[in-house]
């Protein structure tokens, strides 16, 4: 097999980086990718290669974008988090208080930092919904709003795969007064500079690549089928949905922001670097390091595996192995990932169109992280 051309840099020490991206592309476990790295907010790594398309007709350049599915919702914490710091949102609050309308059918204990944990216990509509609903954000979250849970909150943790972003993104839309993509937009990635966005300008449209669905079997839905599992079908995930424009301009802050490894890494140094990124201060130490609180752990009620839940983000010791304690994570359904290293005040990030039956990463990107930590060491 040829060998697929690989741009960009790795800095002597992560050589091991890019050769394992080199394998993942000639052995077609990717199509597409990015692979990015920061240590200490500088960049070390930024790799990407490949092909857009599944015909290989589009080459994966510098500024291709992807859908990265639900690693979008470290975004959104990430927005929650500076609405926080600045003392605008409060995480112990009842989310009530800022969505009066949400205490409906019993819903008055549920608190924001449930929402940030994934253990409010609305993981899913109960009214049935078509997949034109996502489109609609009054429509699904006064939904929410009116729905009974399906657990106690804070008594079990389940997957919010695609009503967290909703969720949150309304608590956001009542303090800010404007969408959450809209405040991501201007309060992060617009002063980053970073190319990641919740809800993507038409004019942007030629340079995403095409998301290639899991093998049939591994896709989200395959699994068990109890009532709170079924709430992650509702409406089905189709991922041919992703290329359409619809999908691409809604704001879908759970599962719809588009980006490359680049823009993830650039956006969550904020995180790994205390606060501070291309020198500019947007949160304060302590503000960040509420994202490794601890809120739940246990078995995860919708997607079966072990899980630990800090304010957003999933927490070194669950289902994801790591170095070093002070570590948060979330990847995207198909395999995207992003590790934020706080003790080596490092980030990785990787961003592919080939999707895996995975929710929260696969060997690809932990490979790839692996390797970095040994270039670390």
């Amino acid at each position: 097999m040829a060998q697929t051309t690989v741009d960009g840099f790795a800095q002597e020490r992560f050589g091991a980086v890019r050769d394992e991206f080199q394998r993942n592309l000639d052995s077609g476990a990717d199509i597409g990718a990015s692979f990015c790295a920061t240590v200490e907010g500088e960049t070390v790594v930024d790799l990407w290669g490949g092909y857009a398309d599944a015909d290989a007709t589009r080459p994966w350049v510098k500024d291709t974008i992807v859908n990265v599915y639900s690693t979008t919702k470290t975004m959104t914490a990430l927005t929650a988090l500076l609405l926080a710091d600045r003392g605008e949102l409060d995480f112990d609050a009842p989310v009530a208080r800022y969505w009066p309308e949400f205490a409906a059918n019993g819903k008055g204990g549920v608190k924001v930092s449930h929402l940030m944990s994934h253990s409010a216990g609305l993981p899913g509509w109960k009214a049935p919904l078509k997949k034109e609903d996502l489109y609609d954000w009054d429509k699904v979250t006064s939904l929410l709003a009116e729905q009974s849970l399906f657990w106690e909150p804070g008594a079990a943790v389940g997957y919010h795969a695609v009503t967290q972003g909703y969720l949150v993104g309304e608590v956001v839309r009542r303090i800010a007064g404007k969408s959450l993509g809209t405040v991501f937009r201007e309060e992060i990635a617009g002063p980053l500079g970073a190319d990641f966005h919740i809800g993507l300008p038409a004019s942007e449209d030629d340079r995403v690549a095409d998301l290639i669905p899991p093998p049939p079997g591994a896709t989200i839905g395959d699994g068990k089928k109890d009532e709170i599992s079924v709430s992650l079908t509702n409406p089905p995930i189709d991922v041919q949905e992703t290329r359409t424009r619809a999908w691409r301009g809604a704001e879908i802050p759970a599962a719809g922001g588009t980006g490359n490894a680049r823009s993830v890494a650039q956006v969550q140094s904020i995180l790994a670097n205390g606060g501070v990124a291309q020198g500019k201060r947007f949160l304060s130490e302590a503000g960040c390091r509420k994202a490794l609180e601890l809120q739940i752990e246990g078995p995860d009620l919708v997607l079966g595996v072990p899980a630990r839940f800090g304010m957003g983000f999933g927490l070194a010791g669950g289902a994801v192995p790591t170095p070093n304690p002070n570590t948060i994570y979330w990847g995207g359904y198909g395999g995207s990932l992003v590790i934020i290293d706080m003790d080596a005040r490092t980030v990785f990030a990787y961003a592919m169109n080939k999707m895996a039956g995975t929710t929260t990463g696969d060997m690809r990107a932990f490979s790839l992280a692996m390797a970095m930590w040994q270039g670390l060491a």
